[in-house]
């Protein structure tokens, strides 16, 4: 009984990864929608308008990081967004058009999050990649 129980457990896990990996379009978009939350918090801390706090600034980063190894694969090329005007998180088709460009700055995302690098993040990183490939709404 406990082996048909651990069988369907693993049965169920597989089935929810597989589901997950077939919308990589909702997946990115929950990245993009966590980065602005901790993005806000982050920005919030740094003007001062709350106080430092390391457990919030090490999710920050942690976020980020994550989004940046696990963005790249998010964006097959069967995924090029149906953009929406209301929708502040849809992709420009210029991204598949310059993906190797795009994975680069990803990479420089992360390795900006690694090093705890805020200021980088917020200007050279997210404002430089999303002027170029996020559709403005």
């Amino acid at each position: 009984m406990v082996r048909a129980f651990a069988v369907l457990a693993t049965i169920a896990l597989g089935a929810s990864v597989a589901l997950a990996q077939q919308d990589p379009i909702k997946e990115r978009k929950e990245l993009m929608k966590n980065n602005a939350d901790q993005a806000k918090i982050g920005a919030a801390m740094v003007k001062g308008e709350e106080p430092f706090d390391l457990a919030k600034a090490q999710k920050i980063f942690a976020a980020f990081e994550n989004t940046a190894t696990k963005a790249p694969a998010l964006f097959p090329d069967n995924s090029i967004d149906q953009a929406t005007a209301d929708d502040p998180y849809s992709a420009k088709p210029e991204i598949w058009q310059n993906m190797d460009d795009f994975k680069a700055r990803l990479a420089k995302f992360g390795s900006d999050a690694k090093a705890a690098a805020f200021g980088n993040i917020g200007k050279n990183d997210c404002g430089g990649c999303h002027d170029k490939y996020r559709l403005k709404s």
